[in-house]
């Protein structure tokens, strides 16, 4: 059976991520939102890693803060 591929948005992840500190079992948080455990706590180590540079999209860079800056620098040159 062919498997369909879903696509969330930021706000999504984001809120699912901030849900997920807040509970104590995240198996069951991922279960009623339609989504797997696995995925929740990769979307936990991303959030952990880049904050708010988080879930940028297809194609576009994971910058943390410092490289941003760096960033929005070089697009005014």
């Amino acid at each position: 059976m062919k498997q369909v591929l879903k696509i969330y948005y930021k706000a999504f992840k984001e809120k699912v991520v901030q849900l997920s500190y807040e509970r104590t079992n995240i198996s069951e948080l991922a279960g009623e939102l339609g989504v797997t455990a696995p995925q929740l706590f990769k979307w936990r180590k991303e959030f952990e890693e880049f904050g708010e540079g988080s879930f940028s999209g297809k194609g576009n860079l994971k910058l943390i803060p410092e490289q941003e800056k760096t960033q929005r620098g070089r697009v005014g040159v």
